[in-house]
């Protein structure tokens, strides 16, 4: 039985609705913390009770203001640090600056980097993140990280209750999400695809390639995240005109920066599933097509284990009730 004593949950202001939904799962309070901008825009934080050698969580995801979501956790962390907390652990969903993981050309930084030292020399003692976008982002830390594919249940989950196995076929929409796609159909018993895209510049796709078969099948496109949805939607174009029945789309993080909604709405997807690691709601009053999969369970649960020192890794495979 989960008692709550000597653990304190607090939030920045990315994602406090996630935050609601962890600590209804706990049994917890939400810490009191008051988060302000000054005049000048910079970022304020006071923590209004005591940390005192407790196991302090922060929750804040990467969007919106990604800069104030960053420093609002960082601030938070060593805020903690100095109150004399046990442990401060970082629940970061969307890590961000996930994206840029390595040096693709000159001058270019390694910002994912610059972040982990940023959130470590805070005083950070552990990460908790999902579906990181390049898995070698853990070696940029010293302390653990926990970023195991904890949304890849769920969507199995929801594909097992929506769907009938024997018509799907799981398709990556480029060769860098072939090995989250195989293994989600692997364990769904059902058929691959995958497409092999040529870029002219970052964000723009000039062609794709499809491979394996489709014909009379629901394809359902897998992904980490979805920002302009330009992949997805042209991804969801060949299919259909390869034969597929019908097309989804599921992605751990939904961005759906600049004119993602419109380029859904009017694409031939049928649905495009994400999970509520970022706010969705406004996306989801905006375009008929969003439908959001809850995964403040499987965080709230997450944290639990790891705040009695269970093991997480029955995680990678169900979804906690």
């Amino acid at each position: 039985m989960f008692t709550g004593n000597g653990i304190k949950i607090f939030t920045g202001t990315s994602h406090p609705e996630l935050a609601e939904i962890i600590t209804r799962r706990l049994g917890v309070p939400l810490g009191k913390a008051e988060v302000t901008k000054s005049g000048v825009g910079e970022t304020q934080v006071r923590i209004t009770e005591s940390v005192r050698e407790d196991d302090v969580y922060i929750i804040n995801t990467g969007c919106g203001e990604i800069n104030t979501a960053l420093m609002e956790v960082c601030i938070m962390i060593h805020a903690c640090k100095i109150a004399s907390a046990k442990r401060i652990t970082a629940v970061l969903p969307l890590f961000p600056y996930a994206r840029q993981d390595k040096k693709d050309k000159s001058r270019a930084p390694i910002t994912a980097k610059l972040v982990a030292n940023m959130l470590q020399k805070s005083g950070c003692d552990h990460v908790i993140t999902m579906d990181l976008h390049a898995s070698q982002i853990q070696g940029f830390f010293d302390v653990p990280v926990d970023k195991w594919l904890y949304a890849e249940p769920s969507s199995i989950q929801y594909i097992r209750t929506n769907f009938d196995l024997s018509d799907i076929v799981i398709v990556s929409p480029d060769a860098g999400g072939a090995k989250r796609a195989t293994s989600m159909a692997d364990r769904l018993g059902v058929d691959f695809a995958l497409f092999h895209k040529e870029r002219k510049k970052a964000n723009e796709v000039s062609r794709m390639v499809l491979v394996g078969h489709v014909k009379d099948k629901i394809a359902i496109l897998v992904d980490d995240m979805a920002d302009t949805c330009g992949t997805l939607c042209l991804a969801a174009q060949h299919l259909t005109e390869a034969g597929a029945a019908k097309v989804y789309a599921m992605v751990t993080h939904g961005i759906l920066s600049g004119n993602a909604l419109k380029n859904v709405e009017q694409s031939s997807l049928e649905k495009l599933i994400v999970t509520n690691t970022l706010p969705q709601a406004d996306n989801v009053a905006n375009c008929s097509k969003i439908e959001v999969i809850d995964i403040g369970n499987v965080l709230g649960e997450v944290i639990r284990r790891s705040h009695y020192g269970e093991s997480v890794s029955k995680l990678f495979d169900e979804v906690p009730y």
